[in-house]
């Protein structure tokens, strides 16, 4: 997570902009729940009172991080890829166990 953090931290405005509408788009792919979102915030550092954690944490999740100021890009970013990565453990172990052909849970190692 700080690898990442650090990494997203370095994009231009415009770049955190991106990135994250491109997490948003793998976050609903995953189908996030209220119950994965309160996990994921757990896990990511960050308050449960900031404003992404309180979007994830909604029934049904908000994902409008890309509208928020531009200083909150950084907890927006660890919040997305905590919920992301607890959302998509589920569905690993439900909906694609087994063979599954998402290209996301075939990656490489590095």
């Amino acid at each position: 997570m700080d690898e990442g953090t650090s990494w997203f931290s370095d994009l231009s405005p415009a770049g955190r902009q991106a990135v994250l509408q491109q997490v948003v788009g793998y976050a609903m792919q995953a189908h996030i729940t209220a119950a994965d979102g309160c996990e994921g915030v757990a896990r990511s550092g960050v308050k449960p009172t900031a404003n992404p954690s309180v979007m994830m944490c909604m029934d049904p999740p908000r994902y409008g991080f890309a509208v928020l100021p531009g200083v909150e890009y950084v907890q927006a970013f660890r919040v997305l890829v905590s919920v992301f990565s607890v959302a998509d453990t589920r569905r690993r172990q439900t909906y694609c166990k087994g063979a599954c052909g998402h290209p996301w849970h075939n990656l490489p190692p590095r």
